[in-house]
């Protein structure tokens, strides 16, 4: 990166701030001072009843005023000279050059104006008070005989206009300085604001766009665990039943009714997967007593004992949080009645102030929870659930001990969904 350069010193009023005035104010500030002495002149040959040698002399150092300011002011703002020299040789010409002419002929008080503008380009600060006292001090004395004859008839007068002149030009000229700098600080955050605006509605778009990507991908993926959930177990039930209807003559009606029953069930649950509904067995029942049903038909079939609690409270919580406990308790009774060989299960259902808690357990044969399971959808699936509603599932197993999955879930109710 390169060194901050410094703005080049020779600057106009106009120019000496942060925001920049444009084109026509700096041509009006440079034509100032020939406007100025020229309203002098005007106003001198019209007034004036001095001899005529005196007003040639007059108007020979008006001339010579011009040609200083054409030299020392306005040829200098097309090259921009460094350094600070130049602008107080200029306001020091302008100032004898206008003190000489307002002592022959008082109309040349409007070229001693000049001065303020040129003591105003100064720098550093303290340059430009002083210039603008000096001005101050010249234009309201010399037409009274100069500055000591002034002070001496009416210091009451002559030192507060001084001092209030030189304040107000100063203070107001640096104030505008710094409205400016605000305006244009306020225009460069608006500037930026638009700017990250226009990016923001990018983003916006991108963000749009992905989440739809993402809307498509989870339902995909809700898809696929619905169908695992329903028809992969339903059909796996199904399959158990007929073939124990074959093997088993004597139980064989029980076995059919019971796989007709699975296949009804399995076809109504499908057809509310495909249209995101809630399991059926929650449209007739709170979350405990389909739980129950759900735990008793799982027995008849897998003809294993299980002991339904339920603790708390017992509340209407979001469906979206009893639907998720709902499935995963089929697919851990599903896990128990395929791998655990139990003799019996356990499941416990608890409403505490802000968490529902799902316990199922049995004394099957159990497995190691750090190695790995190819069990598809199994457990990754449970957790995956869990997790979607900010809950956590845990397993607790060992070989021969039997399996305890804990779900916890926030028990967001029904009433705080609306």
């Amino acid at each position: 990166m390169g060194s901050k350069q410094e703005p080049p010193s020779w600057v106009g009023v106009s120019e000496d701030t942060t925001a920049n005035w444009g084109p026509w104010p700096n041509r009006v500030e440079q034509a100032f001072p020939y406007f100025m002495l020229g309203l002098g002149v005007l106003i001198h040959l019209f007034s004036s009843e001095q001899p005529a040698a005196h007003q040639r002399v007059t108007l020979a150092l008006a001339g010579a005023a011009l040609c200083w300011v054409a030299l020392t002011d306005t040829l200098p703002r097309r090259f921009r000279p460094a350094g600070r020299l130049l602008p107080l040789l200029s306001l020091t010409g302008v100032l004898v050059l206008a003190a000489v002419l307002m002592a022959r002929e008082v109309p040349y008080l409007l070229f001693m104006i000049v001065g303020f503008f040129h003591a105003l380009r100064l720098r550093p600060l303290w340059a430009m008070w002083a210039g603008l006292a000096v001005t101050s001090v010249l234009i309201n004395s010399v037409a009274g005989g100069g500055p000591e004859e002034t002070l001496w008839n009416s210091p009451e007068l002559f030192l507060p206009v001084v001092v209030v002149q030189t304040l107000a030009i100063g203070g107001g000229s640096l104030m505008a300085d710094k409205l400016l700098e605000q305006s244009a600080k306020r225009r460069e955050a608006l500037e930026r604001l638009e700017a990250a605006m226009t990016e923001n509605a990018g983003l916006h778009r991108q963000l749009l766009a992905q989440a739809r990507e993402a809307g498509v991908l989870d339902e995909r993926q809700r898809l696929s665990r619905e169908i695992h959930d329903t028809l992969a177990q339903g059909f796996t039930g199904i399959i158990t039943q007929l073939e124990a209807a074959r093997s088993d003559p004597v139980e064989q009606e029980r076995h059919l009714a019971t796989a007709t029953a699975l296949a009804r069930e399995n076809l109504a649950e499908a057809r509310r997967a495909v249209h995101a509904l809630r399991p059926e067995a929650l449209d007739t029942a709170q979350l405990p007593e389909a739980l129950r049903g759900v735990a008793g038909r799982w027995a008849d079939r897998a003809r294993v004992p299980i002991e339904v609690t339920t603790t708390g409270t017992v509340r209407p919580l979001h469906p979206e949080v009893e639907a998720t406990l709902l499935r995963i308790t089929q697919e851990a009774l599903t896990n128990v009645d395929k791998h655990a060989a139990a003799g019996r299960a356990g499941l416990t259902l608890s409403y505490m102030e802000d968490q529902v808690t799902l316990d199922v357990r049995d004394d099957g044969r159990g497995f190691d929870p750090g190695s790995p399971r190819p069990d598809g959808y199994g457990l990754s699936g449970m957790r995956h659930r869990a997790e979607r509603l900010a809950g956590t599932l845990v397993v607790e197993s060992e070989p021969g001990g039997g399996t305890a999955i804990s779900v916890n879930l926030p028990a967001i109710t029904a009433a705080e969904d609306r």
